[in-house]
């Protein structure tokens, strides 16, 4: 069962990227390095204030009250320094991920953005938001409904890897996900 499961998870990326040249799901403009631009937050960002956004919740709970689901796991998205500009190279992920939902209609998610240990506590905060919001607006983009979706943020608290240097820092700069049921 589990082999099956991987199977269709592999078959899932391959379909996403297929698809993802043939209707370029991602949201928002491009910008000069190939991303997707999260201009539209900048200011907040650069104020330490973190976003609330319209995220919904399943009968006034967090997702995370939910039942987890332990065994789907993807790959992190990564961020480059300071930003929450999804690379071009990281879309294919994004796109394996909402074929995924689209596919597992039971499934919501919440998407956790985490950072680096440089910049202060509330800045890291409100970059670990914004990058987990950019991931959410382009799962929407590419037909996941808003409702199955949440973002949390973990800053610079959970590290994927606790050294203290750019391979370290390069690691803790993504987005993650996790997976409930109803």
């Amino acid at each position: 069962m589990k082999n099956s499961k991987m199977a269709n998870v592999g078959m899932l990326a391959a379909m996403a990227v297929a698809g993802m040249f043939v209707f370029g799901c991602q949201s928002g403009k491009k910008d000069t390095a190939g991303g997707v631009d999260g201009s539209a937050y900048r200011d907040q960002i650069m104020s330490g204030e973190y976003i609330s956004g319209d995220i919904p919740l399943y009968d006034g709970m967090r997702f995370e009250t939910l039942n987890k689901v332990e065994d789907v796991n993807f790959y992190p998205v990564y961020f480059g320094y300071d930003t929450y500009v999804i690379p071009q190279n990281e879309i294919e992920k994004i796109a394996a991920i909402a074929d995924f939902m689209n596919e597992m209609s039971d499934y919501l998610l919440v998407v956790e953005g985490h950072c680096d240990e440089r910049g202060t506590n509330e800045y890291n905060m409100s970059l670990g938001e914004y990058r987990a919001q950019a991931v959410r607006d382009s799962l929407i983009s590419c037909g996941v409904a808003p409702e199955r979706i949440q973002t949390s943020s973990y800053g610079e608290e959970a590290p994927a890897d606790p050294g203290h240097g750019e391979s370290a820092w390069k690691l803790n700069r993504r987005a993650e996900f996790a997976f409930y049921t109803r």
